[in-house]
């Protein structure tokens, strides 16, 4: 087990005028599951080559264990890693798939078995040792990749997107495992996916990254409650967080003819930073459609039924596009016009519309 560090850490790819990781720092603790996720072309994988040793550090350091890993090869990391693709040898068994590292580094069969079969049992692996990957579904394929690296007791584990290629269904149950896997085992685990429902559900913390650059490194409750930009803010929810540039009244924000009401410290905060006009945003179960007239008056234009809840989605007369959850029972019909407020527990964020940095 160890922690891991990032240090500035930066890759550019040759030929390119852009940076794949701008000035990376990240301290991660030992035993720690950390995820990095992301929009495709973030950066997220390159960190993830760059602590593994397939990618070359060209500035700053990445430190495992306290140990600068810069100009390391990867074999000498120990490390182990979990690919998107399973790369399993279809000729092997399960077992000799999973023990096939041991092999090459001369572990006595005894001991090898051993630790196959303490792996098996781990991951529920134990009566398909003696198949070959071809009989295996795609979650039991992605658990003997796992597999693979839990016999090698490495120091961290690596995953590269390992539930992509799983159905729907199967990738829920998968990452269950998989996060209660590494509670149990205690490796620090660095864990990659564009997925932030992966992330939330997944992650000790979860560190967002954009063009390279990281946005937020925080607890899943901190990155949903209190974003630190307009962009984390968009990116984690589902459905994503009302991102709106409104212009700003005197007691709240202007939609279209209506003032939508927010607390006077918020108001406070933009007239410090000297805005006219400010992003406003609102997460969907925190607006709630009004029964006594007040509000904003708002067309529907899809309600989204789940059975336990319902999302509508609406535009104001001003083209403002909101979306507020409520009980299906009582949800509007397509093309009514409802009123949304705000709930009196909910949350405003407020964003710098220049910047996206935070201001509330």
């Amino acid at each position: 087990m160890a922690a891991i560090t990032y240090k500035n850490a930066t890759c550019i790819y040759e030929g390119s005028d852009k940076l794949a990781v701008d000035s990376l720092n990240l301290d991660i603790q030992d035993g720690e599951f950390i995820v990095l996720v992301g929009p495709s072309g973030s950066g997220k994988s390159t960190a993830l080559r760059m602590l593994a040793g397939l990618e070359d550090i060209d500035e700053g350091a990445i430190e495992i264990g306290g140990k600068d890993m810069t100009g390391v090869p990867s074999k000498d990391r120990d490390i182990a890693m979990v690919f998107q693709n399973y790369a399993l040898y279809p000729n092997k068994t399960v077992a000799e798939n999973m023990g096939f590292a041991l092999k090459l580094r001369g572990v006595p069969a005894d001991e090898r078995r051993r630790k196959v079969e303490d792996a098996a049992k781990i991951l529920d692996l134990t009566e398909f040792l003696d198949r070959k990957p071809g009989k295996l579904s795609g979650g039991q394929r992605q658990r003997v990749a796992m597999g693979r690296a839990i016999v090698r007791e490495p120091q961290v584990f690596c995953m590269d997107e390992p539930l992509s290629n799983l159905d729907a269904k199967l990738r829920v149950q998968t990452r269950t495992q998989i996060a209660a896997l590494q509670r149990r085992l205690g490796t620090t685990t660095v864990y990659v996916t564009h997925d932030q429902v992966e992330a939330m559900t997944m992650g000790d913390r979860v560190a967002v990254l954009r063009f390279g650059k990281l946005q937020q490194f925080a607890s899943p409750n901190e990155l949903y409650d209190r974003p630190a930009n307009a962009f984390v803010a968009g990116f984690i929810g589902s459905p994503a967080m009302n991102l709106v540039d409104l212009p700003v009244a005197d007691n709240g924000v202007k939609i279209g003819d209506s003032v939508l009401e927010i607390d006077r410290a918020d108001v406070a905060k933009i007239s410090e930073a000297g805005l006219s006009e400010v992003t406003f945003g609102i997460r969907p179960e925190q607006l709630e459609i009004s029964s006594d007239g007040g509000g904003v008056e708002v067309v529907v234009d899809l309600v989204e039924d789940l059975g336990s809840e319902a999302y509508v989605y609406t535009h104001a007369g001003s083209g403002v596009e909101l979306v507020a959850r409520c009980n299906p029972r009582t949800a509007p019909k397509l093309a009514d016009t409802v009123r949304l407020r705000k709930n009196p527990e909910g949350a405003v964020h407020l964003f710098n519309p220049k910047t996206g940095e935070r201001l509330n």
